[in-house]
């Protein structure tokens, strides 16, 4: 069987996207990579030189941000069209710096807004995934609000969102995970998840409705709603496949605690599968040879996998 054709971005050129998409190349067998990024980046380059690589301009050492910016954005662009045509089965993205992306007319929050534009999805979810925990089971989460402040979270989660976001993740986890009956866990918005109303009731106008609703799916197993301090126990535990959580920060702190080298977004209800490292780019560390490409490795695996996936559904 041919292996999956990944396209991976560079990310900003003056991080540690190229260091780690190097680092983490040398022991990914399954996949055929196609390089998207400039030239211009040195011994990196020279060690990824014998990959295919589709250039998208040239990086000049010490050039400032809205360069990065540029180059950044295009080789998003170029990815996502060689996805459109089927040159490549799926994308992984290095990280990117949202200042520099914005200097260069990239008037987008981060990646997963920019690729829902460039595809045209409808609808997309952020999910973070990290396959394998020092506390025992996968943690995956999806989030139904994501690069918005706090104080706007509550007004903007209502049941409508809250169902759309949900499915696309739990239709994920069945096309891409291979999970038919998929167990999920509902992380509330509230301290003690509301504790009956006492400290908001989000969880019984938003939260019960929503819920109500999914549990229609007979295929779908509901574990419950659960405070933010516990629910993601279930998830190591082995009680559930996913859990869904309100807002950024609930869910990816725990996930860049407990796996930080392991962690991987990924956008769900795009036409093709995209993944990325869950982490920065890392400018203080750059060009030191220090970078872990752990969470870059398992990006990559993770794409493999779903792309295999993809290829093997008739």
């Amino acid at each position: 069987m041919n292996r999956p054709r990944v396209g991976i971005t560079l990310g900003d050129p003056r991080g540690i996207g190229p260091e780690v998409t190097a680092k983490a190349l040398v022991s990914a067998e399954a996949v055929e990579a196609v390089l998207v990024g400039p030239r211009g980046l040195g011994e990196i380059e020279d060690r990824l030189s014998h990959l295919t690589w589709e250039a998208v301009g040239d990086w000049e050492p010490g050039a400032g941000r809205k360069l990065a910016g540029e180059l950044s954005g295009r080789a998003i662009e170029r990815a996502v069209a060689l996805a459109g045509t089927g040159d490549v089965d799926g994308i992984v993205t290095a990280p990117i710096s949202k200042t520099a992306l914005h200097a260069a007319g990239y008037a987008y929050p981060g990646h997963t807004e920019f690729l829902q534009s460039l595809t045209g999805a409808d609808e997309v979810t952020m999910m973070m995934a990290a396959e394998r925990t020092p506390l025992g089971g996968p943690l995956r989460l999806a989030l139904l609000t994501a690069h918005l402040p706090l104080r706007d979270v509550p007004s903007t989660l209502d049941v409508d969102l809250f169902i759309r976001r949900s499915t696309i993740a739990i239709e994920a986890l069945r096309g891409w995970w291979g999970i038919a009956r998929p167990r999920v866990a509902f992380a509330g918005l509230n301290p003690h998840a509301g504790e009956g109303g006492l400290f908001g009731t989000e969880e019984i106008d938003v939260f019960g409705p929503a819920i109500e609703h999914l549990g229609a799916d007979p295929d779908l197993d509901i574990v419950g709603i659960f405070p933010g301090d516990t629910v993601f126990l279930k998830a190591v535990s082995g009680e559930a496949d996913l859990i869904v959580t309100p807002y950024h920060d609930v869910g990816l702190a725990v996930l860049k605690t407990i796996a930080m080298n392991e962690g991987v977004n990924v956008t769900a209800g795009l036409p093709f599968p995209r993944t990325s490292p869950d982490h920065g780019t890392a400018m203080d560390i750059a060009g030191r040879g220090r970078a872990d490409p752990g969470a870059m490795r398992a990006a990559i695996d993770l794409c493999t996998r779903f792309c295999a996936a993809r290829v093997a559904t008739p």
